[in-house]
């Protein structure tokens, strides 16, 4: 592979911009320095324009194997390319569940085979597994995920003595969604008694409610504590949340934290009356004092890590009834440049950004040299313009060909996207020559 020079970057990375090139060689960034030059490299000139890590989503469900009808490891990765994430970490909820040795070795396979970006996977905990996650081994995976609330298959994961056990027989990272399930059936039996089966998609919230959120939440938080285990909360979605975590602890300090998406971040109830289901994720979507207080939690360093979600369904599926109709929708493609919009409204900076959505990722999981802008790490490098980008069904590269933002315009679009050092993508068009590796961890 020829050895590439960035020329006349704006780096942002740890807290800083600097102004400067970068020079790459094989899969890792070699140099970083003002005025590089190499009569044998390929020059690629930024022209000033910002360079930040490539994204790192911790939190994605790309359905393959058993619901590929929705999605694949191919599809997904290639629509995060084109966002700019350049590694993710897929869940336990596919057909079958990742949730034995061999699952998670077939996950990998089929990862090697079809993947764009890098790649790791969650083991998924259940009521009967606890042995073999006692087997497993630190750096097999990204960490272990546990539903505390319902989802596909056998993963709701709801005797106590089960989670306790998971949370002291680990020392990997316990990832959970956290919604009582007690207090949804219950909503859910209140609402079906007051609207039968046309239950209106605005109950949402209400039948996963706030309450459903905190208890979950708070509980596995008590557990952590007790057990010492290392937890981090997907997907927060609740004002009343933000107390359950420190925000003056040093995220390098911090044994429970917490993490917000995209979703919960954008919409607020009010949508529902626009989007119906389209918007339909679990946790749910709520009011805009949640979402004021998601951004102040961003700010203050309640929350630390920035994620998706994604989670692609049929537009068929996602039109059916209130009880039919499934959670979830994707986001790979426009996450970043959403979050970039957010920049430019002012609700964060470019370097909190990129702390949230790079750095941070990196730091939680232990990830082998992603995540930030640094030489001898690889080569995982996104760049970005002021150019806008409409969102329209001919340009998403979703399997299941839809997206709640079709009919936006974003301020920002995706320029370049390098996956260890080759370049995966470029003004809109994918190089399917593919280049992504397993994640490595320094556990």
């Amino acid at each position: 592979m020829p050895k590439k020079i960035l020329k006349n970057a704006t780096i942002v990375s740890d807290s800083k911009r600097i102004e400067s090139d970068l020079l790459i060689e094989n899969q890792f960034i070699t140099k970083i320095d003002r005025d590089i030059s190499d009569a044998h490299a390929e020059v690629h000139d930024l022209k000033g324009a910002f360079l930040i890590p490539g994204c790192i989503d911790n939190q994605v469900h790309f359905r393959e194997p058993g619901l590929t009808h929705k999605g694949t490891i191919e599809s997904g990765s290639r629509a995060a390319l084109a966002g700019g994430i350049t590694t993710f970490m897929e869940q336990p909820n596919t057909q079958p569940n990742t949730t034995t040795f061999e699952a998670l070795e077939d996950k990998y396979q089929r990862a090697a085979k079809s993947a764009y970006v890098n790649y790791s996977f969650f083991f998924g905990g259940t009521n009967d597994n606890l042995e073999l996650i006692k087997r497993l081994s630190i750096d097999a995976c990204a960490g272990i995920k546990l539903f505390l609330g319902s989802s596909t298959g056998n993963m709701l994961v709801d005797r106590e003595e089960t989670i306790r056990g998971i949370f002291s027989n680990t020392q990997m990272v316990i990832a959970a969604h956290c919604e009582d399930e007690s207090i949804i059936r219950a909503n859910t039996a209140k609402a079906i008694e007051q609207f039968g089966e046309d239950i209106p998609i605005e109950q949402h919230p209400i039948i996963r409610s706030h309450e459903a959120c905190y208890a979950s939440s708070s509980r596995a938080i008590e557990l952590a504590r007790e057990t010492g285990a290392r937890l981090h909360v997907f997907h927060l979605s609740t004002a009343q949340e933000m107390e359950l975590f420190d925000r003056h602890l040093p995220f390098s300090e911090k044994q429970i934290t917490a993490e917000v998406c995209l979703h919960h971040l954008w919409f607020t109830d009010a949508d529902y009356a626009e989007k119906g289901s389209l918007i339909k994720w679990n946790p749910a979507v709520k009011g805009a004092d949640d979402r004021k207080a998601l951004w102040e939690g961003l700010r203050n360093n309640t929350l630390d890590i920035l994620a998706t979600d994604h989670a692609p369904h049929t537009l068929e599926e996602k039109q059916n009834k209130y009880l039919k109709a499934p959670s979830g929708g994707p986001l790979e493609q426009h996450a970043l440049m959403a979050y970039l919009d957010k920049v430019e409204e002012g609700e964060l900076d470019l370097e909190l950004l990129v702390q949230k959505f790079c750095h941070n990722p990196a730091e939680l999981y232990k990830i082998d040299r992603r995540g930030h802008i640094k030489e001898g790490y690889y080569a995982d490098l996104v760049t970005f313009s002021k150019r806008p980008y409409s969102v329209v069904k001919d340009n998403l590269l979703y399997q299941c060909k839809w997206s709640p933002f079709e009919g936006h315009t974003f301020s920002h679009s995706i320029d370049k996207v390098w996956v260890n050092g080759h370049l995966g993508y470029a003004q809109g068009q994918i190089n399917h020559e593919r280049h992504a590796m397993k994640l490595k961890f320094n556990r």
